[in-house]
């Protein structure tokens, strides 16, 4: 994102103090430019402090270690306010579980907390546990607080709760929303009833917990601040920092020449065999606002690659935030300006049960691609070549001397060129932004070994601004294990832009006694103690050619 930041702002006249100053005034009487970062900062500090409380507190190397988790702040209408810079699949999948809690409770009290899972009730796939807590003030509801957090198990049809699955039933258990607590009573059953369906329920329930304790400091903080400057004007200041993103957005879009803009791109398998998926996207921009219709786009497939629509609006508001500038406060009013059209029954709207656990991670990504590609048509010195386009998950469990275990991690690889340079290497990219897991803290909690973590040197595209390096990790079984791995670009790789090339295509092996076996993107096998998996994952593409 850093490597876009403020591109745009070449296209609009003024400096961005003179933007800023334009957008504040008028958004509400008592604001002004001074006060509205204030508060900016204040919410966005409530969701900071939830997430490093979060952090401190998981018992898990998923949370603890990777950060897979966001937090955020939203108002009584469900509208988010503040999110901290956590993952960006959750940017816009978030609202509709707040949504779908607001849905489903007609009365929130003090001290209730929602929890939730479900993809078609406003989640993403269910290893993702939302919870949603209201804060009060006099007696009024005036915010929620909302916390998501990827659980390493949540039950289902292998270890990690990544399964090659064709329907939803197989992915884990399914929380609709439910309240967990009530008015600061716990519902035991609800929570053992959780815990039971995973493969380690120790550390399901210190995750739980952990995001309990972040919705009590949100809860304070928020609360806090309606005491020291008045629940009138924090809710007046939300409402101008809502106005203002959407003015900011609006002002991004504007920038962009009107047109449509087409791209193609492809998915290579669902779990069950492997064929190409295709993702189209009709990007139009009219003036300040834009619309992205994905029609033609492939029915939902029987495997898990399917995505509920709230991934593909985030993926595809993630792709115009990328544009902005950093200031711009991520809420609710950047959604505004941008209207999302998925076909119904399609692999980017399918409908119950279809199994969709790996569209939030995978298919998300190549919606980005799809969308920056189209993009490209239209800002061609603006947009890069495309980045690794998957997160290489692995998920992988078993027992050990008579102990179970369980693990999940996504890998880094490499970022496309772009104008601003070469891309990065070994970085996750878009919809992820966790970190990897320390080999020390892997080997401390897992039976396993690391026995290479290094840059896939070469693995980047060529050109003027080449791609970043893929990296390569090679696991080594300390005990029997169930893997599965959920990886894309294995067939098709990254694209070039401009003239550049593409990046290399990942590539999974398993190693057994010695002998190496090239797998598939989406991969399952019992493996033994002593077998390796060796993960090479995929270069970004290269920017311009040799006239660039």
């Amino acid at each position: 994102m850093r490597a876009l930041s403020g591109l745009l702002f070449r296209y609009y006249p003024g400096d961005y103090v003179t933007i800023h100053q334009a957008l504040v005034k008028g958004c509400a009487m008592t604001v002004d430019a001074i006060s509205l970062e204030v508060f900016k900062n204040q919410f966005a500090a409530v969701a900071e402090e939830m997430g490093v409380t979060l952090q401190r507190a998981s018992f898990s190397p998923n949370i603890r270690e990777r950060l897979d988790f966001s937090c955020a702040v939203f108002d009584s209408g469900a509208r988010m306010i503040a999110q901290a810079a956590h993952i960006p699949v959750h940017l816009g999948s978030m609202p509709a579980s707040v949504a779908a809690a607001v849905e489903a409770f007609e009365e929130f009290f003090p001290g209730d907390v929602i929890v939730l899972n479900d993809p078609y009730h406003g989640g993403t796939h269910l290893p993702d546990i939302t919870m949603i807590s209201p804060v009060f003030a006099g007696g009024e509801l005036c915010y929620f607080v909302a916390s998501r957090a990827h659980h390493a198990d949540v039950g289902g049809m292998s270890p990690g709760s990544l399964p090659l699955s064709s329907e939803l039933y197989q992915e884990g258990i399914i929380i609709p929303p439910l309240k967990l607590r009530l008015s600061g009573w716990t519902n035991e059953g609800a929570l053992a009833l959780i815990v039971a369906n995973s493969r380690d329920p120790d550390e399901r329930l210190g995750d739980i917990e952990a995001q309990l304790a972040a919705h009590r400091v949100g809860e304070s903080r928020l609360s806090a601040m309606m005491i020291d400057h008045g629940v009138e004007t924090t809710i007046e200041h939300a409402e101008a920092l809502l106005d203002y993103s959407r003015k900011m957005t609006e002002a991004v879009i504007e920038g962009i020449p009107d047109g449509v803009y087409r791209f193609r791109d492809a998915m290579e398998g669902d779990g069950q065999k492997e064929f190409e998926i295709p993702i189209n996207v009709a990007l139009t921009v009219r003036g300040r606002e834009m619309t992205v219709d994905f029609a033609g786009s492939a029915p939902q497939v029987a495997g898990n690659v399917n995505a509920v629509t709230a991934i593909v609006e985030s993926a595809t508001w993630y792709c115009v935030r990328l544009l902005a500038s950093e200031d711009v406060p991520v809420n609710h009013g950047c959604f505004q300006p941008v209207r999302v059209i998925t076909p119904p029954g399609s692999v980017l709207n399918p409908r119950f049960p279809a199994a969709v656990v790996v569209g939030n991670t995978e298919t998300s990504q190549r919606v980005v691609d799809t969308v920056l590609g189209a993009l490209a048509g239209a800002l061609p010195d603006v947009i890069p070549a495309a980045s690794q386009g998957t997160m290489n998950n692995l998920a992988l469990g078993g027992f050990n001397d008579g102990a179970q275990f369980v693990y999940y991690e996504t890998l880094g690889g490499g970022h496309g060129g772009s104008s601003a340079g070469p891309g990065l290497s070994g970085r996750q990219c878009h919809m992820t932004n966790t970190l990897n897991t320390p080999v020390e803290a892997l080997e401390y909690s897992l039976p396993m070994r690391i026995r290479r973590c290094e840059l896939r040197e070469g693995s980047g595209g060529m050109g003027r601004n080449p791609g970043g390096n893929g990296i390569v990790r090679e696991y080594e079984f300390l005990a029997p294990a169930r893997i599965t791995i959920s990886s894309e670009r294995r067939l098709r790789p990254p694209y070039g832009s401009q003239g550049g090339g593409p990046g290399q295509c990942g590539v999974n092996t398993i190693l057994r006694r010695g002998v190496p076996e090239i797998v598939g993107g989406k991969y399952t096998a019992q493996l033994k103690a002593g077998d390796r998996v060796i993960v090479a994952t995929p270069g970004g593409g290269g920017w311009g050619g040799a006239d660039k």
